[in-house]
């Protein structure tokens, strides 16, 4: 069965954190299999790819975590969130995220900032709706593909000449503990505040996607001119 037919159904008998997880799964693997190969890239396609991932995560994953914090009702739930907060905030992670496109010569510019404002914005107003089963769902995937996307974005960076590696490093292997601490609060949650039968569960993972492909795909000609 194809992704597109998976988001569309729902059990009558309610959402099953393992069927989501795997739902999850299998989006995530489908993303990061039509990857390019990065020695295939130009200099300007892998300064633009890093450029535009650093544009969004660097000023807004932890404004997104927040959201998702504010969004979140279960008291059980909200625990899991402070810690990946406190991580996020205590290690600099921004800071490591700054580094990173720096050492990669990859610092995003004004026209890589508006590249993904359009779905940037559309996360941004997803979000501010405050629904925390879908905003937890939304970061849970988010938390699961960065951790997969980390090997192509470091080899990225190295051929730019970098060798500053502590972002991938850190996030190649923190965020599988992310993961699996927000799909525990997704089922603490959707136990006590389950969504309506009307709400789509996916909504938020299919802006994310969306995001995701403008930041590997939009040509670096566009963002020249």
């Amino acid at each position: 069965m194809r992704t597109q037919e998976v988001l569309s159904q729902q059990s009558e008998s309610g959402w099953e954190i393992s069927s989501i997880q795997e739902t999850i799964s299998q989006i995530t693997d489908e993303i990061i299999g039509k990857l390019p190969d990065s020695q295939q890239l130009t200099s300007a396609e892998r300064r633009g790819i890093i450029a535009r991932y650093s544009a969004v995560l660097e000023g807004n994953f932890i404004y997104w975590m927040t959201a998702t914090l504010l969004a979140t009702k279960s008291e059980a739930a909200r625990p899991i969130l402070l810690d990946n907060l406190y991580e996020e905030t205590r290690d600099a992670h921004p800071h490591m995220m700054r580094k990173f496109a720096i050492a990669a010569h990859s610092f995003p510019t004004d026209r890589d900032a508006l590249a993904v404002d359009e779905d940037l914005t559309n996360m941004r107003l997803f979000l501010g709706r405050l629904s925390g089963v879908q905003s937890l769902l939304t970061m849970a995937f988010f938390e699961g593909f960065i951790q997969r996307f980390m090997p192509f974005l470091a080899a990225l960076a190295a051929a730019e000449g970098s060798t500053e590696m502590e972002y991938t490093d850190v996030h190649g292997v923190c965020d599988v503990a992310h993961t699996a601490g927000l799909f525990q609060a997704l089922a603490k949650e959707m136990s006590s505040y389950p969504i309506k039968p009307d709400e789509n569960l996916y909504e938020g993972v299919r802006l994310l996607r969306n995001l995701i492909e403008r930041i590997v795909y939009y040509p670096p000609e566009k963002v020249a001119s």
